[in-house]
């Protein structure tokens, strides 16, 4: 039973990485607009976010310097794509492969830094139940933040005037422009808003998840990521669950190998990926649903007055 709750604890910690990643993501897509250079961003602030804990000490300001330089390349990314035309997703992967180059170059210096001890987070009293305070009650904040934030972009999608503009502009950027809204603008926001997420759930990584820093260590969770987006049909409750179970499913392999499982260790290497393709596949298999539930202007650029 021990095994088990270690496995569901690991399982929440791996999946609050995609969980945040993939919901800034969403925001993005229901917008229209598809970024794939969650990856790079995801890299460049797990360094940033892993160099401010270094120098401070302090996790919120981690948190926030990888908010920050997720930020600042989703900009980038936004003004090339929707002001300039640029193709989002070329520009989405000139930004992958940048942020991948990019925090290779400033994380040098830190690739022997070590983190002071890390504090350790328990929910008072149900901590210590039996089972269920050691899988679900010890964790850090940021998991329990991921999952209100599903439940806070839910409502916003779907019980706010805002979320209905938001919408509007990634189904019909056209009839949002016709009735006075600012389709560009408010995908630059939508865009920010998704590549600050990408930067907090790359600084989890390094300052959490594995408190280090190593050349390449998002190891393909952006793509994850971003895959997550249409296994969950665009919906936040359906990422959160896919989070915990692409996360269950890289948390496995460990548990497996703990257990003295006889397999090789680059086929439970390969199992996320496997997943995620095999889950892609399947869904696929039905294009209406993925058309029904998908923004319709995914991917199309708006041209003003056209």
């Amino acid at each position: 039973m021990d095994a088990i709750a270690l496995l569901i604890a690991a399982t929440m910690n791996a999946g609050t990485v995609l969980a945040i990643a993939a919901l800034g993501l969403l925001v993005n897509e229901r917008a229209g607009v598809v970024n794939l250079g969650a990856e790079g961003m995801m890299l460049v602030a797990a360094i940033a976010g892993f160099a401010t804990a270094v120098h401070t000490g302090s996790d919120a300001l981690a948190f926030a310097a990888g908010a920050g330089a997720g930020a600042v390349l989703a900009l980038a990314f936004g003004v090339l794509v929707i002001w300039l035309n640029t193709n989002q997703y070329a520009t989405g992967l000139a930004l992958s492969l940048f942020g991948a180059g990019f925090s290779a170059f400033v994380g040098i210096g830190y690739t022997q830094e070590k983190l002071s001890e890390r504090p350790r987070f328990e929910i008072p009293g149900l901590a210590d139940v039996p089972f269920v305070g050691p899988a679900l009650f010890k964790h850090h904040p940021m998991v329990y933040l991921a999952i209100l934030l599903a439940v806070g972009l839910a409502w916003f999608l779907y019980r706010s005037r805002a979320g209905l503009v938001l919408r509007a502009v990634g189904e019909s950027p056209e009839s949002a422009h016709a009735l006075g809204y600012p389709v560009r603008r408010i995908r630059l926001l939508a865009v920010t808003v998704g590549g600050a997420l990408c930067g907090v759930a790359g600084a989890y990584i390094s300052v959490v998840y594995t408190p280090l820093w190593v050349e390449g260590m998002i190891a393909g969770k952006g793509w994850i990521a971003l895959a997550l987006t249409t296994f969950a049909t665009w919906r936040p409750a359906r990422v959160l669950l896919g989070a915990y179970l692409f996360g269950g499913v890289t948390m496995l392999q460990f548990h497996l190998q703990g257990q003295g499982v006889q397999i090789a260790s680059q086929f439970l290497t390969m199992l996320p990926y496997l997943a995620t393709i095999v889950v892609l596949v399947l869904i696929s298999r039905n294009p209406t649903w993925i058309r029904v539930n998908m923004p319709a202007s995914l991917g199309k650029p708006f041209y003003p007055g056209s």
